[in-house]
C-alpha cells in the first residue's frame, strides 16, 4: 500500500482465479493463544546492546490514516511476543522502539533521521505508506540499516537501496490483478478510472490498472482525478456517469472511498466500484453510510483473507482477536509477515562475537539473510524475495458483503 473481512466462500469458476491454498502450519493455534496474552513494551531506549536487540518501527500512528499505523505496529509486537516467549534470538530478546510519522511524508523523514543517530536499532519495520516508506527509505538505506516494509506496494520504495524490502506484492501486479478479475469476473468492457492526484500510490496504481485493462481488450472511457482534501466529488464523477462504464476503479484510501461512494449513488451511478488495499479500514463501510450503503457488492484487490480456512491463519486471528478484540485486516497479517521474516534473518546470522548487533558488518550480514528469504510461510501466504527485494506472492480479491468483507478470488502472479 501506498501514500497512501467475512463468510462462507464464495468462489469464481474462472481458471484464472483460483481458490485460495492452505499451507503447512507455522505457529501452532495453540502457542499463538497463549502469546496473546502477553504484553510487548515499545521501547524507547538506544542500541542494540546487552541482553536486548532493538527493532525499529515507524508508522501512522495518528492522523488520517491512522489504523494502517496501528493494525501494523499490532501485527509486529504479535511476532515479537511469539519469538520473545519462544527464548528470543541468539539469546537475546527483543525490543520495539516506535516512532509515529503522523501520517506526514516529512516526519517520516524527520524519525528515520531519528532512529538512525539516537537509537541505533539492528532493522527496521515500517510503513505501510509507498509516500512516506519512500523518504524514510532513503535514510536508512545510506546508514545501512535493513528496513522491511510490511505494505508499500509502489516500485520506488525498494529502488531506494539494496538495504531496503517489502513483503507485499507491488503495484504493476495489484493493477494487473484488478483488470484481470473486472474483465474476466464482472466482464467488464468499459472502465472508468479515478485518482488522487497527490498520492503517489493511487496516481500509480490507476496507471497499472489502465494498462493491464486495455491490453486486455478493455476501453477506458474516462480518466478523472481528485484530491483527498476536495469538498465535492461530483464534477468527476458527472463526467464519468456521462460514459457510461461498466465498472470505476478508484484506488485510493480508505478514508476517500466512502464519500465518493455516496456521492456516486446519489448522482446514480450503480455499477460496481473495484479499488486497491488502500480500502482495507474496518472504517471504510463506516464513511459510506453502514452495512448495505453505497460500498455494497463492490470489490478491492487484498492481500490474504481473514476468512482462509488454513489453522496456521486462523491461528493467528483468534490471537489477534484475543489481545486487541477485533478481527485483523491485512496491514495486521502483513505487519506479522515483516517481523517474521526479520526474525527468521536473524537466526539466520551468528551472534557477533563482540556482541555489537548494530555494527555496519553484522547488518550486512543480516540484509544478505533477509535478501536470501525463499518460500517464508507467512499469514499472507509464501514469501519469496526477488532480486528487487519484493515479494513474489498472490493477490486476493474481496467483496464488501454487510459488514465483512468476503473472499472472491485468489488471482497468481
Amino acid at each position: 500500500m501506498q501514500n497512501t473481512s467475512g463468510s462462507r466462500l464464495n468462489v469464481p469458476r474462472q481458471s484464472s482465479l483460483r481458490i485460495l491454498p492452505s499451507v503447512p502450519k507455522l505457529l501452532m493455534a495453540a502457542g499463538l493463544a497463549a502469546l496473546a496474552a502477553a504484553g510487548c513494551t515499545n521501547k524507547t531506549g538506544g542500541g542494540s546492546a546487552g541482553n536486548t536487540i532493538v527493532i525499529g518501527e515507524y508508522g501512522s500512528m495518528t492522523g488520517p490514516d491512522s489504523t494502517y499505523g496501528v493494525s501494523q505496529d499490532n501485527g509486529v509486537k504479535l511476532a515479537v511476543n511469539a519469538a520473545n516467549k519462544a527464548g528470543g534470538v541468539n539469546g537475546k530478546q527483543l525490543s520495539i522502539n516506535l516512532q509515529d510519522d503522523e501520517c506526514k511524508p516529512e516526519k517520516a523523514t524527520t524519525v528515520a533521521q531519528y532512529l538512525v543517530n539516537n537509537v541505533h536499532p539492528t532493522a527496521v519495520i515500517g510503513e505501510v505508506a509507498s509516500g512516506r516508506s519512500t523518504p524514510a527509505a532513503s535514510v536508512f538505506n545510506p546508514a545501512k540499516i535493513p528496513m522491511i516494509s510490511p505494505a508499500s506496494t509502489n516500485p520506488k520504495v525498494t529502488q531506494q537501496g539494496p538495504y531496503i524490502f517489502r513483503v507485499c506484492y507491488i503495484d504493476p501486479f495489484q493493477g494487473t490483478a484488478a483488470a484481470k478479475f473486472v474483465t474476466e469476473n464482472l466482464h467488464a468492457k468499459k472502465a472508468a478510472v479515478m485518482w488522487d492526484q497527490s498520492n503517489q500510490y493511487s496516481v500509480g496504481l490507476a496507471k497499472y490498472f489502465e494498462d493491464s485493462f486495455k491490453q486486455q481488450g478493455g476501453a477506458i472511457v474516462s480518466e478523472q482525478h481528485y484530491s483527498s482534501t476536495d469538498p465535492s466529488f461530483q464534477s468527476a464523477l458527472t463526467n464519468i456517469k456521462s460514459t457510461s462504464p461498466d465498472v470505476i476503479y478508484i484506488p485510493g484510501y480508505y478514508s476517500d472511498i466512502g464519500p465518493i461512494a455516496k456521492q456516486a449513488r446519489q448522482l446514480g451511478l450503480t455499477v460496481p466500484l473495484m479499488g486497491g488495499d488502500g480500502w482495507d479500514s474496518d472504517k471504510l463501510i463506516q464513511g459510506a453510510g453502514g452495512a448495505g450503503g453505497a460500498l455494497e457488492g463492490c470489490y478491492f484487490t487484498n492481500h490474504y483473507s481473514v476468512d482462509n480456512p488454513d489453522p496456521k491463519v486462523q491461528a493467528f486471528v483468534t490471537a489477534y482477536k484475543t489481545q486487541y478484540g477485533s478481527r485483523p485486516d491485512a496491514l495486521a497479517a502483513l505487519g506479522y509477515d515483516a517481523a517474521g521474516v526479520l526474525i527468521e534473518a536473524l537466526k539466520k546470522v551468528p551472534a557477533p562475537a563482540d556482541g555489537n548487533f548494530t555494527s555496519d558488518d553484522y547488518r550486512a550480514k543480516l540484509r544478505d539473510a533477509i535478501a536470501a528469504t525463499k518460500d517464508y510461510d507467512g499469514i499472507t501466504g509464501k514469501i519469496t524475495l526477488n532480486a528487487d527485494r519484493n515479494a513474489v506472492k498472490p493477490a486476493v480479491v474481496l467483496q464488501v458483503h454487510g459488514p465483512v468483507y468476503v473472499y472472491k478470488a485468489t488471482i497468481n502472479p
